[in-house]
């Protein structure tokens, strides 16, 4: 009962802190994407085909960003939910499709 806490020196490889550097610079850098979402469509002027690129182009980085540094999915030992979540994006995408296919036949 004394030692009960579960380090990552447990599982034999040493314990790495990051500290809040990375996590500053990726807040940041997500702030720096939605102020260009927000004045992209606000500008009003831009072709609507490019706004629509760019803004999906931005989330993804965003999803990226959040996943790696807020999820910590860059880690080792997160290959379960990172296979989580793309099955979860396949049968996601597979079923729009289906969907098209269903409205357009």
């Amino acid at each position: 009962m004394a030692n009960q806490q579960s380090t990552a020196q447990d599982h034999g490889r040493p314990h790495k802190h990051e500290g809040p550097k990375k996590h500053i610079i990726a807040f940041i850098f997500s702030i720096v994407l939605t102020v260009i979402a927000f004045a992209t469509v606000a500008a009003g002027e831009i072709n609507v085909k490019f706004t629509y690129m760019l803004l999906v182009g931005m989330a993804l980085l965003q999803v990226f960003i959040q996943m790696a540094f807020w999820m910590h999915m860059k880690d080792r030992g997160h290959m379960f939910a990172i296979i989580g979540i793309l099955s979860g994006v396949f049968v996601a995408f597979t079923c729009v499709i289906m969907a098209e296919y269903w409205v357009w036949w």
